[in-house]
This record gives C-alpha cells, structure tokens and sequence, in this order.
C-alpha cells in the first residue's frame, strides 16, 4: 500500500511544458528519474526551424522551498558563457577598438612577456599555453566554490614563469585566457564586460534574464541552485557557490534566453548585423603548423551521425549546461542541469536521436570509424577475457584499468573515477552497453596478455599501452617524504607515510594517496608528480595537473 502511494504520488508530480509534440512522451521518458520531487533536474528547449517547438522542466530548482524548475528557470551555465565573450571581442573588432593579432600586452602591459608572441587570438583558440587558474587555484588548495577576487587570480597567473607550451604549438583549454579576455574587452570597450554584454548583445536581443554575474552580492530572479548527490547515502548537498570572476564563465540566463541567441546565427541583429561576424564564429584557430587547433570563437564544430554540429558545454559546482545545434537541419538542443551527475551533452544526442533519425546518414559516423581500423587489429583471433586485464596507459597518469567482474569486461578510468562495463559485440572490439559512440579494441598478444587497448570515438583514434609492471625492490618510499615549496603557487606540500602509503596534504585539505606511477614518479586525482634527485637524493618534483604541466617544488 505505502508503494503503490508513493507511485500515485509521483504521478502527481506535474510537468511544466510548453508547446507539443508527438514525441514529447519519448522524450520526457528520458528525465523520469530527475522528475520527482526533492531531487534536482533540469531544463530543455528543443528547437526547429526558428521556433522553440518543446521546451519543460524536470525536477527542483531550490529544494529548500520546492521551487519547480521550469523554461524560465535561471542557470548558470558555465563554459557555454565563453561565446558571449568571443561574440564581445568580435564586436569590438568590428567597431575597430582591438585586433584579433593584437599582442596582449597592448591591453595588459604588466603580464609576462615569456618571449613569446601571445596574442589575443591564441588566447580566443587555447592555443597560448598559459597556465589554467581553475587548475592552479586547486593546486593552491583552494575551493573553486569560494570567492576569489580578480586582483588575487590575475596576480597568481602572473606568478607562473613558463608557459605550459610556445604559443600556437599546441591546443590546451585554459579558462586564464577567457578570464583575461574580459579584463581585455573592459580595457577596449572602456565598461565591463557585465555592461558590454547587456548594452550590445543581451538587452538588443532581449534575453532578459540573462547577465554575467560579477558580484555574488547581486539576487538573480528565478535562480536555480546547484546540488551533488550524497555519498553512500539518500539525498543531495548543496554546493553553495560564491564565484563570481567572469570570461571564463559567469553567465546566468534561461532556455528562453538561450533559445533567442541560438536564433541570432541564423540572422544576426548584432553590431553591424549580417552573417560576416557569424562566420567567423565558426573559424577554427589554426596552430603554427597549420594544422587545425579544432576550437572555434568557443564553438567546437563537429558531426554526429553524418550531421553537422556546433556546441558547446558547461559545469561548474552541480551546474551543468549544453547549447547543440544542428545548422544544416535548423534545430538545436539546449540542456540545463542542477545537478552534478548531469550529462547535458548525452542527453542532448538522446533528443537527436527521437526527433532527427530520418535525417541520419546510412553510413553512421560509427561504422566510418571501424571501417578506418588497422587490419592488423581488425584481424585478429578473439582473445579470452583474462588476456585483456591489465592498465592501459593513454598518457602519463591517465590510465585506463581493465579488469573482469562478474566475468565481464569492466573499465575503470582511473583519473576521474568513472567505471562501466563493456560487451563484446565482434573479434576484439568492445562497446558500452547501448552506447555505440566509443569501441574498445585490443591488440598485439605477447606473454598471454594484448599489449594494446584502441579506443575509437567520434573519428578519432587514441593508442593505449599496457603499462608494465615496475621493480620495486631497491625502491625507499621514506626518501619522498618532507616539505616542498612551489614558489609559483607560494604554498607548501607535506609527503608523509601513513600506514605504508605515500600520502599528501595541501593547505586544510583531506590528504590525498599517491600511488606508484614509475621509479620517481607517483600519480594523485589524475596528476602526476616526477621527482628529481641530485645525487642520488630527493631535491624536488615537478607537477602536471592537465591543464597545467611542469610546476616545479622544492625540497625544504
């Protein structure tokens, strides 16, 4: 009886939605989960042809009083807010205040010159090789939930004496960049990058409920809170947030809002209007070997089933944010989430495949990438289960560990914890259960065990290796232990033992396990640390954090 209650009562449990379509039931079958009362969720709007033709809210904006989340709601929406701030320096180029080539200095005179040619455009693409301050604020010990003022992070990227790479080598996403091209568009433009944005984008296209949110002091009406599931337990917790830096993020703004600025690349009623600035939106920045750096003015351009697409992700605290769309076919998927676990860009491909399915290209991107296998994986014998355990290694302290459970193939990827299972579906490829975005193919058997993992994904090809197991004999964990200094970071690492393993602590932190990688080499939460000796004796170590590589500590 208490069941078949609470199943009435969850029936009850409205949904907020506007306009109808015959799919709308498929497609609100994919938030059941999130539609229920005391548990965050988020909200869609799907749309086609110039019109929002579905938009609803699943789940809470505010569980401390019940608030519904609806196509009104407001959600911060992370990295997507990075196009507003390309669409600004657009604007101002085209008002003829900045040069995309223009040297940063020319705005920023007191930032490090690092012999090297940095320019907004390698700032625009992530192709300058400037440190991430999210990363190195984290590096610091501090929580990216807190408030950080702008004069503390621009002095902390300042601090870092070498750039990660040359500029224009290489594509690495740095959220330093974004942060300073607001600083750049108030030296510009002569306002903030707040008031620019209202002035010139949101207020012309009225997205009312839309703004980069600079103090934390100011209300947003409608706001929706962030949550993260509980662990081990029942429930969510509030991740209360207190950011406010901008250019790396920092809008606030609605389905309904979003809806009208994915209209605007179909006809742009900003600056001098026509589609000219939209086209250059969608340049991809090029590297100094002419290559392709594959990221636009933030948009990714890419393809999906044989369609064109164009979008872009956010997250941050519990907020997770897509803005997708499929140009060709006049229809975009925009996704806003409130909770941790959310995947906005899942979900999105899952709206794709109930409205455009007759659309989809025969030759699915998917069969194109196994048609491009190497016949010498493509041929192999099918191996036993056994033969495929192991760690593979994608990069230095990223690795992919196979093992079997319940004699299945599981893959756990150990820098972000992330575990599932994958099924055999022929020869030597594996595929996620209904997922057949990603293959996992093994190769070249020596001493009984495959020596190498493929993984195929959206066209392209990434080559793990087996990691091979270290000798460990000769090897003192007592010799990593003590104090080290990062005079970039101006903070102290403490290395001790503790019931056998290597353990470190950073400022107030939990203290965190590292775990063997190589003779001098350990990993922690998706880092690596390579110590240094001088003879023969531990004087330091140099850290990459993905975002940030070769931070160098001292031994105190």
């Amino acid at each position: 009886m208490k069941r078949q209650f609470f199943l009435l009562f969850l029936l009850s449990f409205t949904l907020t939605s506007y306009g109808q379509i015959k799919e709308s039931k498929a497609i609100d079958s994919l938030f059941l989960e999130w539609n229920k009362p005391e548990t965050p969720g988020c909200a869609i709007g799907i749309v086609k042809d110039g019109e929002l033709i579905y938009s609803n809210g699943y789940g809470i904006a505010d569980l401390e009083h019940d608030i519904e989340i609806t196509p009104s709601s407001v959600f911060y929406i992370g990295s997507v807010s990075k196009q507003f701030v390309t669409f600004s320096i657009l604007l101002l180029e085209e008002q003829g205040k900045l040069d995309l080539d223009d040297r940063i200095q020319k705005y920023l005179p007191d930032f490090p010159d690092y012999n090297s040619n940095l320019t907004i455009r390698n700032f625009i693409h992530h192709t300058s090789g400037v440190r991430d301050y999210l990363t190195l604020m984290y590096l610091k010990g501090r929580n990216y939930l807190d408030n950080a003022d702008v004069d503390e992070v621009y002095e902390l990227i300042k601090k870092q004496k070498e750039l990660n790479f040359i500029p224009g080598d290489k594509y690495l996403y740095s959220n330093s960049c974004y942060f300073m091209l607001a600083m750049i568009i108030e030296k510009a433009a002569g306002q903030s990058l707040k008031d620019f944005a209202h002035e010139n984008i949101f207020q012309p296209l009225g997205m009312k409920n839309s703004l980069f949110y600079d103090d934390n002091t100011d209300l947003i009406k409608n706001r929706v809170f962030s949550y993260e599931k509980k662990n081990n337990e029942d429930g969510f917790n509030n991740l209360i947030m207190r950011f406010d830096l901008v250019g790396s993020g920092g809008v606030y703004s609605s389905i309904e809002d979003l809806f009208l600025w994915d209209q605007n690349f179909y006809n742009n009623k900003l600056g001098k209007g026509g589609q000219t600035i939209i086209d250059k939106m969608h340049e991809e920045g090029l590297l100094n070997n002419g290559e392709s750096s594959g990221y636009a003015f933030a948009l990714n351009n890419g393809t999906y089933k044989g369609l064109k697409t164009v979008s872009h992700g956010g997250a941050l605290a519990g907020y997770r944010a897509q803005l997708m769309r499929f140009p060709d076919e006049k229809f975009s998927v925009i996704v806003l989430a409130n909770r941790g676990d959310a995947n906005p860009t899942a979900k999105s491909f899952q709206i794709a495949d109930i409205l455009l399915k007759e659309r989809f290209v025969e030759k699915s991107e998917n069969k194109e990438i196994k048609t491009e296998k190497p016949k010498d994986i493509t041929s192999l014998e099918k191996f036993n289960l056994n033969q495929l355990v192991g760690n593979y290694e994608i990069q230095a302290g990223m690795v992919l560990e196979i093992t079997l459970k319940n004699d299945s193939v599981n893959v756990l990827q150990t820098w972000n914890k992330s575990s599932y299972n994958i099924t055999n579906t022929t020869g030597n490829t594996y595929e996620i259960l209904n997922d057949n975005s990603i293959q996992f193919v093994f190769s070249e058997l020596k001493d009984d065990y495959t020596q190498t993992l493929t993984v195929f994904q959206n066209g392209n090809e990434t080559i793990c290796k087996r990691k091979k197991q270290l000798d460990l004999s000769s090897l003192n964990m007592e010799d990593y232990t003590g104090n080290y200094y990062s005079e970039e970071l101006d903070v102290s690492y403490l290395l001790f033992m503790e019931e056998g393993t290597l353990k470190v602590k950073v400022a107030n932190n939990d203290p965190l396990e590292l775990k063997l990688y190589d003779i001098d080499a350990f990993t922690s939460d998706g880092n690596l640390v390579r110590f240094n000796r001088v003879n023969g004796i531990v004087r330091g170590f140099e850290l990459d954090a993905g975002r940030v590589t070769n931070l160098k500590f001292e031994k105190k």
